[in-house]
């Protein structure tokens, strides 16, 4: 694989790695975030500083290969397209994907979405980021976008299990969506069989 790929796709696992570690850092404490308006002038620089240290850390492993081939762009192609394709469906705006509704409830609407893709997955653009990080480890063959892709499974799990908490909580009523699957949609019955 050409190295500036290789460089391309361990900076875009690096920074895909850090959004549960950043989702994290507001979602524990929103009430204290809400009340340093406004809060993105340190949130920011924390995600970015989050990006430099994962990007130091891996740093010396960025030339590990596991493999090289050509042949790896197919099923990589297809997961960016999967991605790509997941993120418009879930129907969630860039303000919404950068917690501005959590932190500035006044100011923009946060809802539960339960129509569309939701209806088969509860977090299409965790499945979405899933795709581009798997499709730059199987397009690079790096063990360390691998390795950042296996932390993102385990703190995305983390993750999710606070989003879906705080919905439930906060919706007031019985978060009847939790019986959707969280990231992997289920088959259809005719495939189950």
């Amino acid at each position: 694989m050409l190295p500036a790929l290789n460089l391309i796709g361990w900076l875009a696992c690096v920074v895909y790695s850090t959004i549960p570690s950043f989702w994290l850092t507001i979602h524990p404490s929103a009430k204290n975030w809400r009340s340093r308006p406004p809060p993105y002038r340190v949130l920011l620089p924390i995600w970015m500083a989050m990006w430099i240290a994962v990007g130091l850390i891996t740093a010396r492993w960025r030339g590990v290969a596991l493999y090289s081939s050509l042949l790896a762009g197919m099923p990589a192609g297809f997961l960016f397209g999967a991605g790509f394709w997941l993120y418009p469906q879930s129907g969630i705006s860039a303000k919404q994907l950068g917690r501005f509704p959590e932190l500035m409830p006044r100011v923009h609407e946060q809802r539960l979405i339960t129509t569309g893709i939701h209806s088969r997955i509860r977090h299409p653009v965790y499945l979405a980021h899933l795709c581009e990080m798997l499709a730059w480890s199987i397009g690079t063959g790096l063990a360390i976008c691998y390795f950042l892709t296996v932390f993102v499974l385990l703190s995305g799990a983390v993750m999710i299990r606070f989003e879906d908490k705080k919905w439930r909580k906060d919706s007031g009523k019985i978060f009847a969506v939790m019986r959707v699957p969280a990231v992997f949609p289920r088959l259809p019955r005719y495939l189950r069989r």
